[in-house]
């Protein structure tokens, strides 16, 4: 039998595990994939752009989102694909000892990501089915806090699990491979957990019309263009990102350089510790803080302050970079500031799309076009910031990367807040 929208108390069964698992795919196509290419030997500029090139699926994802709303449940979207990308994390820890490896786990990071964009659409949708709006932005932080913590997780726990490995080994592939067979292994459990957590919801159904699935494509996703502010929030969705989608790609190998080319020469233990580690906890701290702030005053008051909290920490990049300091105290304080600033600044973009996807009646796959213009601005900049790094080197590469932050700026400024969104207006 069919249940009602779950309870706060109930959405704590199985909120803080679904989002915790839809954040690890992520994190193996964005920063365990870098970490393992540099750790092989992989240039910056081909790092850049072909883990760039994995973020298609979640740019594309609009295109396939209206049949998970008009196809199944949500919740068997969810359940199913846990264990297909258990499956395929399996496949990276096979392939990653191959000669042919580079073309191998890109292949299958590519289906790694193209079944975590569609889990996202329904994991997402799931989300706005099962809590009120008056719950909906102060659990922002508690999904973004799980989401987080995967990122610990993986690239703290898991990078460091995998520098000592091939230290203690000295053999990088096979360490790499002993981490995703781990990964494979967590998300069969997954599977297995939310299959039986997840509650059944009656909102929760395909429509019982069986019609032309490509007319309701159409009406679904034309729905969407035709807003009357479509250019202000397109704008927004593909500016707000523009600085840190260049910064996310070179922090890294940024780390694992030696001196002599401007970088820090940290290992990849002491990345999974700083960056993976405490980096992501002040992450996490700075995302909560925007969570529980928006609840409090609404998103229209807080929008500038997150715009600079996202901005001017890049400029202690500038700093490490210029100094090059030795000191790891400075370089995890420094590392601090800028990942607490940017966890605060971006839940401005995680509420700006929960209000965009609020207006109409099919929140599902407009939640989801919204993240995939989110993954279009993020692998845009990204492809071409290992090139530019190498024409500019790091130093003036992130002078460029503080420039960034104008025309994100200019973006803010044209955009329309709902008076007070995502403020609360009733207590639990």
């Amino acid at each position: 039998m069919d249940s009602p929208a779950p309870s706060s108390r109930r959405a704590w069964r199985w909120i803080p595990s679904l989002y915790f698992a839809q954040g690890i795919p992520n994190v193996a196509v964005a920063t365990l994939a870098v970490v393992m290419y540099k750790n092989l030997g992989v240039s910056n500029t081909d790092v850049a752009l072909y883990t760039s090139w994995l973020y298609l699926p979640w740019v594309i994802k609009p295109l396939w989102s209206p049949f998970v709303d008009l196809r199944g449940t949500k919740r068997a979207w969810i359940v199913g694909l846990q264990f297909v990308i258990g499956v395929a994390l399996g496949l990276i820890a096979l392939t990653v000892p191959a000669p042919f490896y580079f073309q191998a786990t890109l292949a299958v990071f590519w289906l790694i990501a193209f079944s975590s964009a569609t889990h996202d659409i329904a994991a997402d949708g799931f989300y706005l089915l099962a809590l009120p709006k008056t719950q909906q932005a102060a659990f922002v932080g508690v999904r973004s806090t799980f989401f987080r913590l995967s990122m610990i997780a993986g690239q703290g726990g898991l990078v460091f699990l995998a520098g000592s490995l091939a230290t203690s080994t000295g053999d990088i592939a096979h360490a790499w491979a002993v981490v995703f067979g781990l990964l494979a292994g967590f998300f069969f459990l997954a599977g297995w957990y939310h299959s039986r957590a997840l509650p059944r919801l009656s909102e929760d159904a395909p429509p019982t019309e069986r019609g032309n699935p490509w007319q309701g494509w159409w009406t679904v996703f034309s729905a969407f263009f035709r807003r009357r502010d479509i250019l202000t929030v397109l704008g927004f969705l593909m500016l707000y990102r523009i600085a840190e989608a260049q910064l996310l790609k070179l922090v890294i190998p940024f780390m694992l350089d030696e001196r002599e080319v401007g970088g820090l020469a940290l290992t990849t233990e002491q990345i999974g510790i700083f960056y993976g580690t405490l980096g992501v906890v002040a992450l996490t701290v700075g995302g909560l803080a925007g969570g529980w702030l928006v609840s409090r005053f609404g998103l229209r008051k807080m929008l500038w302050w997150m715009v600079a909290a996202i901005h001017v920490p890049n400029v202690v990049f500038v700093g490490l970079a210029l100094t090059q300091p030795e000191s790891l105290t400075v370089i995890g304080g420094a590392l601090v500031m800028e990942q607490l600033g940017y966890g605060f600044g971006f839940t401005a973009y995680m509420v700006y799309m929960m209000m965009v996807a609020s207006d109409g009646p099919h929140k599902t796959a407009h939640y989801a076009i919204c993240t995939g213009f989110m993954a279009l601005g993020v692998m845009l900049p990204g492809m071409f910031s290992g090139w530019i790094q190498e024409q500019l080197g790091y130093q003036n590469f992130f002078i460029w990367v503080v420039i960034c932050a104008v025309p994100s700026i200019a973006a803010c400024a044209f955009i329309k807040i709902h008076q007070d969104f995502g403020r609360q207006e009733t207590t639990d």
